[in-house]
This record gives structure tokens, C-alpha cells and sequence, in this order.
């Protein structure tokens, strides 16, 4: 038998017991996780789910010699999408020509925490069943063009070896229970993400109403997760024939969705939209029949939710907050951060759905308003953080220092974040396609602003940061990514 030569971030076929070969990747392992004893052996991250383990170095075979000889010999769904993702993966680092240094000084700077780890073993009984799309393979793991790798010895007539299952050590988050000093409310960190890879989506019907930034990326993970849709939205041509094609349902009305679904979401712009796809014609309302849950996924002000919850529990109703914080790229790659308060049993019965389009929820205890309160406090604290960025841009700039050595300086540091570092790259290329739409990071600002004012609390740094943002919008720049608050200083 060749001897097989593999480095970190080759990409390989591994077999793990019972199961078929599955394509996956060398990666480096947590650095607490022991490497097995006997033989060597690999740490290989699967591609399509969110399984990792050990392999023996008998046990796995070179991704591209064997390409068409494993196709042939499966030929399951699950399988499929996970050779998708790897293809997608390939096309994606075709376009890199960083070299292993620039990369790595980059990976550096701020990387996306990782959804949890699922380290499998031979007599895991869920192991390959579940599967997610291709975005487990971008962000954690280094590019096949960042690491130098070699496969040396002839391969055709590598054959599998039995073994025994390699001795694993399953890693999961824990769950966290946090009170506060006044005990009147409780936060628990469910971990929502730790069997992504495997999720077995709720037999429940969802429903989903609007697919702007946000909601096209959580309804392409719910899909893609198993999940039975119907989708609505305004302008319905526009948006959604594409979820159509995925497998989705159209519903005519928001009524109508939430008629013929158990559980139904919504994800719209501000204070008004929410109400208005709820109390207006044709609405939410009129749909909605005892049992029926209703999940409010937009971001608005805590009045807007204690209202809509009192009228959807008014008709027999079951209601739940769960605004989201990230950005559309963080929706598509469904790791999102969802926050959510209201009825309990509602959360539990969306735990799927949470699982497919984040990395983590939050339930907040107490009274329906409290997790707007804490959204608009996240958002709060990332407008004003945006804005002093492009003010100290700006500054920069205009004491003659350069605005890339601030960059790289900064990512360097304490502050050091993907966030940072790709918001400033945006700037400073010019580009601000809307990752989070400018005006409704102002939204937030102003609706976190009244809430200060509500409780006789200061706010002054908002405060500050809002007035730059309303200059943007002067300036034309609503639709721009919030980073466009960066012209609002150079007008």
C-alpha cells in the first residue's frame, strides 16, 4: 500500500465504522482535545454537517483521485449536498491569491467564532444523517491556498481497513444560567448549535413574512435544514420565486401564511411595518386561531411588542420576540445571534428553526418587550462603535496618516474584530453594498435613544452617533451599508 502524505487543510475522503466515506478536510484540532493513542491518525472537520473526528491514516484517501469512484458508490441526498459544499468550497479558493503569510496576518485580525464543535464516533447513530449547507466549510478553517500541502505514492489501489472506533472526546457548549443582581431577570444561553449538523427540522409548518437582508438568508437555511415554508412578502414577484425553486410555499397574504401555518415569523423593517403586517388588511391577525404561535424577528421598540403580543394572545394565540443581531452575511451563513422573550414553550418549539439560522439564542426571561430592550441596547452600542470608526478614518485622513496603517494598527489590538476589519476594508475600497442597511441602524439608535429617555437614563454617545447618521441620510446614503456614516464626515 502507498504511504499517504497529508498536511492541514488537504481535502480527503475519511471512513469512519460502519459509515459511508464522507468528504472532508485535515484541520487543526481544538488544542484541549487529546489525539487518540495507536496508530496516526488525522483530525478531519465533514463537510455538509458539523462533524469532526479523528481518522486513521488508513482510513482516508486523497479528495480528487477518488472523486468519481466514491459518487458512483453513494448516492444519498445528504452525501450529495455535502460534495456540493465541497465544490463550493474549491470555487471560493480558486478566487484567493493571498499568499500563507498575508493570510494568516489576516486570520489574525478577527476571525467569526465557530459553531460548536460535534466530535462523532464510529457507533454515533446520528452521525452523516443530518447535513447544512456549504457555509461550515468558509469561516473557521484555513483555505487549501493558505497551507502548504502534498499527497505523494500511487493511490489505485489504496484500499479501506477496518478498525476499531478511535477513542473520542465529545466537546458541547454548556448551558449558562446568568442572574442578575436584581433577580428579576434571568438569561439563559441555550446551546442552540451544538447538533446543527445533524438537526431533524420540527414537523411543525412555518410560516415566513418578509425577505429583506435578514429573512432571505434565515428562510435559505430553513430550507436547506429540512424545513416546510411558506414564504410572503410585499413585493412577492421580486423575492420570492427564487425560495419557490427551493422547495418553498407561497402564501397570498400574511393571513393566509399564518392560516395554514403552526408557527409563524416575521422580519421587517421598523415599528410600523410590524404593526401594519399584523393589524392591517389581510394581516397577521386575521389569521391567527388559538394555538397559533407568532414570532416577531424585527428589531423595533419594546411598546410595538407588548402590544402585538397583547392582541395575538387576544385571539387565543401564542407569542414570542426573537430579534436577531447580525448582518446579511452572517443570515446567509445562518449565524445569527437570536435573542428572544415572551412564552417559553414557543421558544422550545422553534429550537429547530433557531438551530438552522444561528450559531446561538438567548431567552430572556420576564416580561414581551425585554429582548427588544436588549436588541436595541446591542444595536446601540455597534451604531455608535461603527460611527467612531469612521470618524477616527476620517481623522487619519486628515492629519496626513494613513488610513490602511490605522486599519492594520487597530487590528492588531484590543479592538481587533471581523467586524472592524471588514467594515474598514469596505470603506476604504469604496464599496457599501448594504450588509446592514444604514437607515436602520439609525432606527435603532433613535428608538435606543427614546428608550434611555423612557427611564430618565443619559445617553449622550448615542446621541451624538444618531445626529452623524441623520447627516448620512441627508446625504442620501439610507440604503447603504451602516458604514457609509464614513461620507457623512468627507461632505
Amino acid at each position: 500500500m502507498a504511504t499517504v502524505h497529508l498536511r492541514i487543510g488537504d481535502l480527503v475522503w475519511g471512513k469512519l465504522g460502519r459509515y459511508p466515506p464522507w468528504p472532508g478536510k485535515v484541520v487543526s484540532p481544538p488544542k484541549d482535545l487529546k489525539k487518540p493513542r495507536g496508530k496516526k491518525c488525522f483530525f478531519v472537520k465533514f463537510f455538509g454537517t458539523e462533524d469532526h473526528a479523528w481518522i486513521k491514516v488508513e482510513q482516508l484517501k486523497p479528495y480528487h483521485p477518488h472523486k468519481e469512484e466514491m459518487i458512483k458508490i453513494n448516492k444519498g441526498k445528504r452525501f450529495q449536498q455535502a460534495v456540493d459544499a465541497v465544490e463550493e468550497y474549491l470555487k471560493k479558493a480558486k478566487g484567493k491569491d493571498q499568499t500563507h503569510s498575508d493570510d494568516k496576518s489576516k486570520s489574525e485580525k478577527g476571525r467569526k467564532t465557530a459553531k460548536p464543535m460535534k466530535i462523532i464516533q464510529e457507533d454515533d447513530e446520528d452521525a452523516f444523517k443530518g447535513g447544512s449547507s456549504d457555509k461550515e466549510q468558509t469561516d473557521s478553517d484555513p483555505e487549501p491556498s493558505t497551507v502548504q500541502r502534498r499527497v505523494a505514492g500511487t493511490v489505485s489501489g489504496f484500499k479501506w481497513e477496518s478498525s476499531p472506533a478511535s477513542s473520542m472526546e465529545p466537546i458541547t457548549k454548556r448551558l449558562k444560567i446568568v442572574e442578575e443582581d436584581t433577580g428579576s431577570t434571568s438569561i439563559q444561553a441555550a446551546d442552540s448549535t451544538a447538533i446543527n449538523g445533524s438537526i431533524t427540522p420540527t414537523d411543525k409548518r412555518i410560516g415566513f413574512l418578509g425577505l429583506g437582508l435578514m429573512g432571505s438568508g434565515v428562510v435559505s437555511n430553513l430550507l436547506k435544514m429540512g424545513h416546510v415554508v411558506t414564504v410572503w412578502n410585499r413585493t412577492a414577484e421580486k423575492q420570492c420565486d427564487l425560495f419557490i425553486q427551493e422547495g418553498a410555499r407561497l402564501g397570498r397574504t400574511p393571513a393566509e401564511v399564518v392560516s395554514m401555518c403552526d408557527i409563524t415569523f416575521s422580519c421587517v423593517s421598523d415599528p410600523k411595518a410590524a404593526r401594519d403586517l399584523v393589524l392591517g388588511p389581510s394581516g397577521v391577525l386575521q389569521g391567527i386561531r388559538p394555538g397559533k404561535c407568532y414570532v416577531e424577528m424585527s428589531t423595533v421598540d419594546p411598546e410595538t411588542i407588548i402590544e402585538l403580543a397583547q392582541v395575538i394572545t387576544s385571539r387565543g394565540g401564542r407569542f414570542l420576540e426573537a430579534p436577531v443581531s447580525g448582518s446579511q452575511q452572517l443570515s446567509n451563513d445562518g449565524m445569527l445571534v437570536i435573542v428572544a422573550a415572551g412564552e417559553r414553550s414557543v421558544y422550545e418549539d422553534c429550537s429547530s428553526c433557531f438551530q438552522a439560522m444561528g450559531k446561538t439564542s438567548f431567552f430572556i426571561a420576564g416580561e414581551a418587550g425585554n429582548a427588544a430592550r436588549m436588541m436595541l441596547i446591542l444595536n446601540m452600542v455597534q451604531g455608535s462603535f461603527m460611527a467612531t470608526i469612521a470618524e477616527g478614518l476620517t481623522l487619519a485622513q486628515a492629519t496626513g496618516q494613513s488610513q490602511q496603517t490605522f486599519l492594520d494598527i487597530l487590528c492588531q489590538g484590543q479592538m481587533a474584530s471581523t467586524f472592524v476589519d471588514q467594515k474598514c476594508q469596505n470603506i476604504l475600497q469604496g464599496n457599501f453594498k448594504p450588509d446592514y442597511y444604514l437607515k436602520h441602524i439609525q432606527k435603532d439608535l433613535r428608538l435606543a435613544i427614546s428608550m434611555g429617555d423612557s427611564v430618565n437614563h443619559p445617553t449622550p454617545m448615542a446621541a451624538a452617533a444618531n445626529e452623524v447618521y441623520k447627516r448620512a441620510k441627508a446625504l442620501d446614503q439610507s440604503d447603504n451599508d451602516m458604514s457609509a456614516v464614513y461620507r457623512a464626515y468627507i461632505h
